[in-house]
């Protein structure tokens, strides 16, 4: 990982991360959504998103595809472009979090060692990892973007799943099952989980 240049010093701010999150009368936190292609992690996450919208909360949402249509537009899908490609969404995701929203992050993020990274980036309980437990047979099935089955025949390279791991998380914070639970379940499952952990009050 690349050092801070020589010369570059920390600017500090009148304003700080509390006086920021204490006008929008909330915590500041991650809500980082994980799991294969198809898992639901964009489908879940903009539910969630539109809940707390809706419960006047200020939130921004940052997923995978469209991050990589900009920012992260010259990075691949080899392992070292993956690890390049969720350092710079974590600080980001940081950032966001300094401004007092509550950042909802969608991405495959395959790697423990990349989302314990972006843990480490924030302050301790803002980080919350939502696994999307869907098995691999039913994000196939799904497939909406063909992608699956253009790995198959090997038309795609490191495609996560197939020729590329998925490293399951050992300990998120909630756990989600689109074979199993309906959107809004799912949505009001997180939701829940933010209101007991007091990152949003009702």
């Amino acid at each position: 990982m690349s050092q801070v240049p020589e010369n570059i010093v920390w600017h500090s701010q009148t304003l700080s991360k509390g006086d920021r999150a204490s006008q929008k009368r909330q915590n500041p936190s991650v809500l980082w959504f994980t799991g294969l292609s198809a898992s639901g992690k964009s489908t879940i996450s903009n539910a969630v998103e539109r809940k707390l919208y809706d419960l006047g909360h200020h939130t921004y949402l940052l997923d995978g595809d469209n991050v990589r249509h900009g920012l992260n537009k010259d990075l691949g899908f080899s392992d070292s472009e993956r690890v390049e490609n969720i350092r710079r969404i974590g600080e980001m995701a940081k950032l966001f979090a300094d401004a007092g929203l509550i950042v909802l992050s969608a991405f495959i993020s395959p790697f423990r060692a990349d989302r314990k990274m972006v843990r480490d980036l924030v302050e301790e309980g803002e980080f919350i990892e939502i696994y999307m437990a869907t098995p691999l047979s039913v994000c196939e099935q799904r497939d909406p973007k063909g992608l699956y089955k253009k790995a198959r025949k090997g038309d795609i390279k490191n495609f996560t799943g197939i020729d590329s791991i998925y490293e399951v998380p050992e300990s998120p914070e909630i756990t989600l099952n689109t074979a199993e639970c309906d959107i809004e379940a799912c949505a009001d499952k997180v939701i829940a989980y933010l209101k007991q952990n007091h990152i949003i009050h009702d």
